[in-house]
């Protein structure tokens, strides 16, 4: 199947929507706001919450389309402002690494599209979208799969293998299979 890339914002909201909705909120509600600053505060609603950050330009994805144009997997992106919280926040905070500019937090596909290189896709534009913001170095907490089965719902912030495909460097490992990744990424011309 041909997919097509481009970046979560008004024009594209309803198509991220929708996505979230076909699939249960994404693991039982999050709305993909699990690292922004309001996770886990009581009585709001985490969609409307997405929706005013995406409007406001403090919510950044990659989305990945179908020739349908229906959205089927996203690579979130931001900086350390919008995107306060760690994945292994404890061992994280050990050892803090350098600052970054830039962090890549998710990385969801719809299950029905799996195994169709959309993670990969995503992560590429997301990169290209944080060039285009000027660049610099760009942090991820993704989890190691070689020589092992990962359940996919373990996979949410992506493997480290596709990472270090895409120029990524293992900094420092966090937990059981998770490892801090950066790359240090050009701005755009």
């Amino acid at each position: 199947m041909n997919y097509t890339v481009g970046t979560l914002d008004a024009t594209t909201w309803d198509a991220f929507a929708e996505l979230v909705e076909r699939n249960n909120g994404i693991f039982g509600g999050c709305w993909c706001i699990g690292y922004h600053p309001e996770c886990r505060q009581r009585g709001i609603s985490y969609r409307d919450v997405k929706h005013e950050r995406v409007l406001d330009d403090r919510a950044h994805a990659a989305l990945v389309f179908d020739t349908d144009g229906r959205a089927q997997g996203w690579a979130q992106w931001g900086d350390p402002q919008e995107l306060p919280g760690i994945k292994h926040s404890r061992a994280y905070g050990q050892e803090p690494p350098p600052l970054p500019d830039w962090r890549i937090t998710c990385i969801y596909v719809d299950p029905k599209h799996r195994g169709q290189g959309i993670a990969r896709l995503a992560l590429e534009e997301a990169l290209r979208q944080i060039a285009g913001r000027g660049g610099g170095l760009v942090e991820a907490i993704p989890e190691a799969t070689a020589g092992r089965v990962a359940p996919g719902r373990f996979l949410f912030s992506g493997t480290v293998e596709l990472f270090e495909d895409l120029g990524f460097a293992r900094r420092r490992q966090v937990g059981k299979h998770a490892w801090i990744v950066s790359r240090r990424l050009e701005p755009a011309a």
